[in-house]
């Protein structure tokens, strides 16, 4: 399957020209064909917002939840269903913001599901205000003074969790961006890749150009294996690193549910058993 047939043609699509939303949805749909999946078993999960736009553009199934609370359904979604590919993305703000708490919790279970979180460091779809992971100084509609508060880093908080895949890419470098979801996707377990993009109509600061000059990769002697390491390079500043910061192997969400103690099966192959349900009522009054 080609990439351009993961991608839907003729659509509206509601994105300014030159956002970096257009890039990450020829990322998503590359990197799909790469791994030759079977769109009728691939599920897209978001949320609300521009970034939460886009499995509404891919030929593959999607969901759309609530505002912040995509991983939920994706958890949910994988574990009815452990042979489907889910991969849950959205904003900065969908996803660290109204969807923080979600992040956490998903985190610790682990489910094997790739978050893609697109982060231009804005809310772009409310108009410019500072987003979860806006940097201090930041000047909106709103922080006329300019944001005053530390910056959201999750990298750094996956990292502490214990998030068994952590990884940072770059719109503008299409190549390495490609590889490293190719290596999420695949990967056995939960998948963080957080894609650094421009808003080019609400952050006139953190540009292509800026993004070019103030990130660089990983350091060829990194150890994604050190968490120790991968955490002291998530907390850098400057420059924003780039790449695989981290991964491990660790028990699997769906895998340790005792629905699939003694059958493997999918719950949609799954009978009801409605006497052993009324029974289970009646029992619990």
């Amino acid at each position: 399957m080609s990439a351009h047939s993961w991608i839907r043609r003729g659509c509206d699509v509601a994105w300014c020209p030159g956002c970096g939303n257009h890039g990450i949805l020829k990322l998503v749909g590359e990197t799909l064909a790469e791994l030759a999946l079977d769109p009728q078993r691939t599920v897209l999960v978001s949320g609300i917002g521009q970034a939460a736009k886009l499995p509404q553009y891919c030929n593959a199934h999607y969901f759309n939840g609530l505002h912040g609370r995509a991983l939920p359904p994706a958890t949910a979604i994988k574990a009815s269903n452990p042979g489907l590919t889910v991969i849950a993305e959205s904003g900065d703000g969908d996803m660290y913001g109204e969807g923080g708490n979600h992040f956490l919790h998903c985190i610790r279970r682990n489910p094997d599901l790739t978050n893609i979180v697109h982060n231009n460091m804005v809310y772009g779809l409310t108009k410019g205000q500072a987003s979860p992971t806006s940097q201090r100084g930041f000047v909106t509609p709103l922080q006329v003074g300019g944001v005053i508060l530390e910056p959201f880093n999750p990298l750094a908080v996956a990292i502490a969790l214990g998030a068994s895949f952590v990884a940072r890419v770059y719109v503008g470098q299409a190549e390495h961006a490609r590889t490293v979801l190719r290596a999420a996707i695949r990967h056995h377990g939960y998948a963080l890749v957080d894609v650094l993009q421009p808003c080019v109509t609400f952050n006139k600061h953190n540009t292509y150009p800026w993004f070019a000059a103030h990130t660089a990769p990983l350091p060829e002697d990194h150890d994604p294996t050190d968490r120790i390491q991968a955490f002291a390079r998530a907390c850098e500043e400057e420059p924003l690193r780039l790449g695989i910061f981290y991964r491990q192997e660790k028990p699997v969400f769906e895998e340790q549910l005792a629905a699939y103690a003694g059958d493997r099966r999918p719950l949609y192959e799954r009978r009801v058993d409605l006497a052993k349900l009324a029974e289970t009522m009646d029992a619990m009054g």
